[in-house]
């Protein structure tokens, strides 16, 4: 298990290095609102978040309340070569769902109706969605903007710890006033499949899409 766990870290280190955008070493300081963190500084992190464990966070509430963000303009957007928004790994790095095992998938993710039974209410999301996006200094519409789940419910990720959402901006090519249309979502969807027929183990799909959404695909080998 560490030795597949390293192959899979190299894989994404090698997988970042070519589809990240940014260059320059970081210099240890941070990179202004709204501008790419350097490439050393975003491979260091992702090969942390790929190899080591990922955060467990406190899992669905009874009630939620409004959860807590980071600073004001402490949180940068890093973007992949062809321009596909990514979340600052230092402020967004992933948090799971205790409640989601692999021994537990047909009474939770793959169970119908589980994720919508387990969602923060619009009256509290709507609260963190202005601050996250003060967080990451998005001044855009936020009607064009998803308060993501990095771990998206379907695959386990934690309903409102905010080192699992963020204010994800739109892809190339949106026209604004035309509300949401993530790419996200589909990667979203085919790991939840392969991870409910088994052919995809629950740690890698998770490990995946909080190390880049745009190569988790490839990342768990489909």
């Amino acid at each position: 298990m560490i030795d597949s766990r390293r192959g899979a870290v190299a894989a994404v280190i090698a997988a970042a290095s070519l589809t990240l955008a940014g260059c320059g070493p970081s210099g240890g300081h941070a990179a202004p609102a709204g501008s790419s963190i350097p490439v050393t500084q975003q491979l260091s992190t992702a090969a942390v978040s790929a190899g080591g464990a990922l955060a467990v966070g406190p899992g669905p509430q009874t009630a939620y309340t409004v959860a807590a963000q980071p600073a004001a303009g402490s949180c940068h957007y890093r973007h992949t070569v062809d321009g596909q928004p990514l979340p600052d790994p230092g402020c967004t790095p992933g948090a799971t769902n205790p409640r989601v095992t692999s021994g537990d998938l047909a009474s939770t993710i793959c169970r119908s109706g589980y994720t919508s039974s387990i969602r923060p209410p619009a009256s509290i999301t709507g609260r963190e969605k202005s601050a996250d996006a003060r967080s990451y200094g998005y001044t855009a519409s936020l009607h064009d903007a998803e308060y993501d789940h990095l771990i998206s419910l379907e695959l386990g990720g934690d309903p409102n710890d905010p080192r699992n959402l963020w204010v994800e901006p739109p892809s190339p090519g949106h026209q604004p006033g035309a509300g949401v249309n993530n790419p996200k979502d589909k990667v979203e969807n085919t790991l939840h499949s392969l991870v409910c027929s088994g052919q995809v183990p629950l740690a890698a799909a998770q490990s995946a899409i909080a190390t880049d959404w745009t190569t988790a695909l490839h990342t768990v080998g489909h």
